[in-house]
């Protein structure tokens, strides 16, 4: 789950893993897996990266669960 703003500055959480596609429209447009999409103020580098650490806390964190189990 990452965090974006919508144009009025709302702030909401989506899945990550059901992005389809990111668009420039001269906004940044998130189209995702069922087509609805949302207009927000991140740029792609910027939603990228939220998704390169939300994906990499979860590793970590199964990385965890994965040693303590062993």
């Amino acid at each position: 789950m990452i965090k974006l703003t919508k144009l009025n500055n709302e702030i909401f959480v989506i899945n990550s893993d059901q992005i389809a596609s990111i668009e420039l429209i001269p906004e940044t447009k998130v189209v995702m897996m069922n087509k609805d999409f949302y207009i927000v103020q991140e740029n792609v580098d910027e939603i990228i990266d939220r998704i390169i650490e939300f994906k990499g806390k979860v590793a970590d964190l199964n990385r965890r669960i994965q040693v303590v189990n062993d």
